[in-house]
């Protein structure tokens, strides 16, 4: 019996939003979202959880040396910054409906403003 693929997961955040730190040693910091890794519940922050790599001289980097690099953090410890009241929101769906069609869009639930651009 072949297996079943799971559904992709409905995920609170996006490339591109502005998201907080809640949890962490980078708590209260924050960034924008560079990458989402769904399928490892984990998100890219510019700026946030940064690491240092030891990197071996190579062509493009001749002289190699220690190298700082945003890491990625769990979803669950990241919030999206509301743009009307500026700080940190958990998120709702709400249905829109445009020309008869509806779709679903994140929605604040402090201002209850949509997130999706």
């Amino acid at each position: 019996m072949p297996r079943k693929k799971n559904k992709q997961k409905k995920l609170h955040i996006k490339k591109g939003d502005n998201v907080e730190l809640i949890s962490g040693n980078d708590r209260g910091k924050r960034g924008k979202v560079l990458r989402v890794f769904p399928d490892r519940d984990r998100v890219l922050i510019e700026g946030i959880n940064m690491r240092t790599k030891h990197q071996k001289p190579t062509q493009e980097n001749p002289q190699g040396g220690r190298m700082k690099q945003e890491m990625p953090v769990h979803i669950s410890n990241v919030l999206p910054v509301d743009s009307v009241s500026d700080e940190a929101t958990r998120v709702g769906r709400t249905r829109v409906s445009e020309t008869g069609k509806g779709r679903w869009v994140r929605v604040a639930k402090v201002s209850g403003e949509t997130l999706d651009k």
